[in-house]
C-alpha cells in the first residue's frame, strides 16, 4: 500500500463477548472446534413469537467489569460494546494503570442496527402503563444506535476522533475500515467493532419482517448456509471491538502486531436484491484486493457472508469465483457464524476476530451444522483445518443492500 511504513493500520487488540464465548480465548476455542451454540430463544416475551432459534449470550455479568452508574444509563449492546472494548484495551496493553497515550490521540467508532431494543421497550411500557414521570432521563440516549461510541469514550476520557457507521450488517466490517483510514490520516489509537442485543420482544417483532429470517425451531437445522436446505438466518447478540492503531506507535509500546488491515471496500446493490448482490460484492472485493496490493491468488481463507438463503448463498459464491477466478474455487471458505447466528453489524467484526486468529494459529474454522455444500466453494466443514494463512478475506452484506469486502495481512507481514 502507498502509506508510509510507520502509517500501516495495525490490530494489537481483541475484545469478545459472544453466545460461543465470553473472552476471546474462549470464543477461539469454540470457533476452532466447530462448536454450535444456537439454541431455543429463552426471553422473556419472545416465548409466543415466529422467531424459535438464537445465538444468545449466556453467563455475560456487566457488572463484573462496568461502573453501575454506567450500567443504569446503558442497554445491553452497550453493556456489551464496553466490557469487549475493555478486553481489547488490555490486550493491546492499552488498559487504564498502562496507558500513557495522549487522550486526543484515541478515538472510538462502531456500527449498530438495531440499538438498546431492551432499554427502550422497558421505558415506553413504563410510558403507557404509569405515565411519563416514570420514564427515566436515560431513555433519550440508550436505545440510540450511537450510544456504544459515546459510552466507550466517556467512559475512558477518550478525546480523539469518534464516529458511528450506519449501513446494514456491512457497517461492521466499514466501521474497522474506518478505523483504519483515521489512523492512515494521523490518528494513534481507534478502538473499532460492533456489538448487537436484538433479542428484546420489540427487537424481534421489528425482525419478523425480514423473509429472510429463520423460522425453522430446530436449532441444528436453522441456520445451514450453502446447502440445498438452507432456509434463511437466524439473529445473534453480542460482539467484538478491536484495537486499530498506528503500526509505529504499537512497536514503540512494544505491543504485538497481530494483523494489518490493508484493504477495504463497499458497495451498495439494493435491499433483498440477492442475485444483483453478486455484482456489488464481486467490485468491493476487486476493490478491496486494489487498496491491499494483493492478488486473488494471495487469499488463503474467505469468511463468508452466508446468509443462508439459496439465492443469497449463490450470489455470493459466483462473486467469489468472479473476483478472484479459478482461486475462487479452491480458496478455503468459512462460516464460523453458523454455530453462533447472524449478530447483524457484530457478526463481520467477529468474522474478523477469527480471521486474526486463524492467521495467528495456522488454523481455519469450520462451518458448524454444514455437511452437504450445493455451491462450487471449498467450504471448511467438520472439523478446522491446519493451513499456513498471511491474507484473509471477510465479507459481508447487509438486507438494505450494502456490501463490504475487508482485507487482513498476517501481523509479521512487512
Amino acid at each position: 500500500m502507498s502509506e508510509p511504513h510507520e502509517r500501516r493500520a495495525a490490530v494489537t487488540g481483541i475484545g469478545v463477548v459472544a453466545p460461543n464465548g465470553t473472552s476471546t480465548d474462549t470464543f477461539w476455542k469454540a470457533t476452532q472446534e466447530g462448536l454450535s451454540v444456537l439454541g431455543r430463544v429463552t426471553r422473556e416475551g419472545c416465548e409466543h413469537l415466529p422467531l424459535k432459534v438464537a445465538g444468545e449470550v449466556r453467563d455475560f455479568d456487566p457488572g463484573v467489569t462496568i461502573e453501575e452508574r454506567f450500567l443504569v444509563q446503558t442497554d445491553r449492546f452497550t453493556h456489551f460494546a464496553m466490557a469487549a472494548a475493555d478486553f481489547a484495551l488490555d490486550d493491546a496493553r492499552l488498559g487504564q494503570a498502562e496507558t500513557s497515550v495522549e487522550p486526543y490521540s484515541i478515538g472510538v467508532v462502531t456500527a449498530a442496527g438495531s440499538g438498546g431494543g431492551a432499554f427502550g421497550q422497558r421505558e415506553l411500557q413504563q410510558l403507557w402503563g404509569k405515565g411519563s414521570r416514570f420514564v427515566g432521563p436515560y431513555q433519550s440516549i440508550a436505545w440510540f444506535y450511537a450510544a456504544s461510541t459515546g459510552q466507550i469514550s466517556i467512559r475512558r476520557k477518550f478525546k480523539g476522533p469518534c464516529s458511528v457507521v450506519a449501513s446494514d450488517e456491512a457497517g461492521g466490517l466499514d466501521a474497522l475500515a474506518h478505523a483504519a483510514r483515521a489512523v492512515r490520516r494521523g490518528t494513534d489509537v481507534i478502538v473499532a467493532g460492533s456489538t448487537e442485543a436484538p433479542l428484546a420482544p420489540y427487537s424481534v417483532v421489528c425482525q419478523l419482517g425480514y423473509e429472510e429470517l429463520s423460522r425453522e425451531t430446530d436449532p441444528s437445522r436453522a441456520y445451514r448456509p450453502f446447502t440445498d436446505t438452507a432456509c434463511g438466518f437466524v439473529p445473534a447478540e453480542g460482539g467484538a471491538m478491536l484495537v486499530v492503531e498506528a503500526e509505529r506507535s504499537a512497536r514503540e509500546r512494544g505491543a504485538p502486531v497481530r494483523a494489518f488491515v490493508a484493504g477495504h471496500a463497499a458497495t451498495f446493490t439494493g435491499a433483498s436484491r440477492w442475485a444483483e448482490s453478486r455484482v456489488g460484492l464481486a467490485q468491493a472485493v476487486r476493490q478491496a484486493l486494489d487498496e491491499a496490493g494483493c492478488a486473488p491468488e494471495e487469499i488463503d481463507v474467505v469468511f463468508a457472508d452466508a446468509l443462508g438463503v439459496p439465492e443469497a448463498d449463490r450470489a455470493e459464491a459466483l462473486a467469489l469465483a468472479d473476483a478472484l477466478g479459478a482461486h475462487g474455487a479452491r480458496v478455503p471458505v468459512t462460516a464460523p457464524k453458523a454455530g453462533t447466528g447472524r449478530g447483524y453489524c457484530a457478526a463481520p467484526v467477529l468474522d474478523t476476530a477469527a480471521a486474526v486468529l486463524a492467521m495467528e494459529h495456522g488454523v481455519i474454522p469450520p462451518t458448524p451444522n454444514v455437511v452437504d455444500v450445493c455451491h462450487d466453494l471449498d467450504l471448511v466443514t467438520g472439523h478446522a483445518r491446519v493451513a499456513e494463512v498471511r491474507t484473509a478475506l471477510v465479507l459481508s452484506r447487509g438486507l438494505m443492500g450494502s456490501n463490504s469486502a475487508l482485507v487482513l495481512r498476517h501481523g509479521a507481514t512487512q
